[in-house]
């Protein structure tokens, strides 16, 4: 169960759908972050969101997050091409954007949880 901190209103600046990691565009509205060197700001709530739409943003503390890939607790999360979390591996040298760690383990299509703790990681 999800315990969240800060919830924001924004703007969306594309399709956006639930539980999903996302990011600021640079007009200040907010899509489905798409790479692990996307800089993430936190978790789409329940409910998906069309462009121009306003999407509920979970900003910090415990979020419900859509899972990409096979997940360990624990373990730092990143986004994948489409918004879900996964493990963040980067290459030796490359930066990955975290969105924070996994609270429970998973495999692509669960609802995990994610700790909101938003940092870099290097390879």
């Amino acid at each position: 169960m999800s315990n969240p901190g800060l919830i924001k209103a924004f703007k969306a600046g594309a399709a956006i759908a639930a539980r999903r990691v996302v990011k600021f565009e640079a007009d200040g509205d907010v899509v489905q972050a798409a790479a692990a060197t996307d800089a993430v700001i936190g978790v789409s709530d329940l409910g998906a969101a069309a462009a121009g739409d306003t999407v509920d943003v979970i900003l910090s503390d415990t979020a419900a997050v859509e899972y990409g890939g096979p997940v360990t607790f624990g373990a730092p999360l990143t986004a994948d091409a489409d918004g879900k979390a996964v493990v963040a591996s980067p290459a030796a040298g490359a930066n990955n954007w975290i969105i924070g760690q996994a609270m429970v383990d998973g495999v692509a299509g669960d609802i995990g949880l994610v700790h909101i703790a938003k940092s870099q990681m290097q390879g």
